[in-house]
């Protein structure tokens, strides 16, 4: 296990720079994973790291000791890639193994290596066989079992599951789940996979545009996203985000009148005065909506009705705006009906002109 420190790092390609600035501390033993829209940087961040890419400035440093410019083989890792990169010609246990071969790690340790952690991955049936006679799932358990052999202080993993079909997916992240139990390990794991994310890591990083735009655990992002991006990143169907105006009421109070024509009671604002412009987000789930309404109620029209068995998503055209309500309550909407929404006050954020969370749901 390790401890890693990235500090003030960048990374210019040329005129372009892919990571602007950027500083995170990974503890030992943490499985953090790295979120973000495609070419944000975070593969670029993971190869840094593995020291498959220099950096323009900056330290990376592995347990205190700088490793900046230290060659690959040097830093103690291992790195699982988006592809198995197995070797056709090898069967699973030269394929597992192969790394220690090169070390020349004596043939009895390589064996016992090898063997234990064949059992680890339930691959000890299938040693003797080559990569193309295995399923997806098993290529990919075969490249995680190369990396563990290697005893690594990191495991960086660049979305090893992304390739899989969905059942192979779910029954991968479970074996995952597992060996992060059972090696208690310091992980770097990156996907676009938001239910890989929040069942897998300790803490997530969401990034953008090289930037990271907020550290914590998987249900306080979820719960209380500091900014506009990562609100309408973490969650999936992302969070309801409604463009509106502070307004001042007879009684001293404030409250946000929505551009779809919706009024919400403003919760503490800390810092907006009348007149502001504000965002309001609520998640797909907290949205209370009925067929009949009420007179505060705001009423669309649902545009589309997704119907998944345990879930109903509810899509809703409001002027200019969409809106998703996420029912599983066994309610029954189809398209073109008249849906009147309120916006419970303890579920609802507010989030100012510059995109950040002033108020947040209880």
């Amino acid at each position: 296990m390790a401890t890693l420190s990235i500090d003030n790092i960048t990374k210019r390609f040329g005129s372009y720079s892919v990571i602007p600035e950027l500083s995170l501390t990974i503890p030992d033993g943490e499985f953090c994973v790295l979120v973000g829209p495609s070419g944000c940087g975070k593969s670029t961040l993971l190869r840094i790291i593995a020291g498959l890419e220099p950096i323009s400035s900056g330290r990376i440093l592995i347990d205190g000791a700088d490793m900046s410019t230290a060659e690959p083989t040097e830093r103690g890792v291992a790195m699982v890639f988006q592809s198995y990169a197995l070797y056709p010609h090898m069967d699973v246990r030269r394929n597992i193994g192969f790394g220690l071969e090169i070390a020349r790690t004596p043939r009895s340790e390589i064996a016992e290596r090898v063997g234990k952690v064949a059992d680890k991955l339930r691959l000890s049936a299938y040693l003797r066989r080559r990569p193309r006679e295995l399923s997806g799932g098993q290529r990919q358990r075969v490249a995680i079992g190369r990396a563990i052999t290697r005893k690594p202080k990191l495991f960086l993993l660049d979305e090893p599951l992304s390739n899989l079909d969905a059942a192979l997916r779910v029954g991968m992240r479970l074996e995952i789940a597992r060996l992060k139990a059972e090696l208690a390990s310091t992980m770097i794991y990156v996907t676009h996979d938001q239910v890989e994310a929040m069942t897998l890591a300790d803490r997530i990083v969401v990034m953008n545009a090289g930037r990271v735009e907020q550290v914590g655990p998987p249900l306080e992002l979820y719960e209380r996203p500091a900014n506009l991006f990562v609100a309408g990143f973490i969650g999936s169907p992302a969070m309801n985000l409604l463009k509106g105006r502070v307004e001042a009421l007879a009684d001293g109070q404030t409250s946000i009148a929505l551009e779809i024509g919706a009024h919400v009671v403003a919760p503490s604002t800390a810092g907006l005065k009348p007149g502001d412009r504000v965002t309001l987000g609520i998640r797909p789930e907290h949205v209370s909506y009925s067929l009949e309404g009420g007179p505060t109620d705001y009423v669309g029209q649902a545009h589309m009705v997704e119907m998944l068995g345990s879930d109903t998503f509810i899509h809703l055209r409001c002027n200019d705006e969409a809106l998703v309500i996420r029912d599983n309550a066994g309610r029954r909407a189809h398209a073109g009906d008249r849906i009147a929404v309120s916006f419970p006050i303890a579920s609802c954020h507010v989030f100012n002109a510059a995109g950040l969370r002033v108020s947040h749901a209880h």
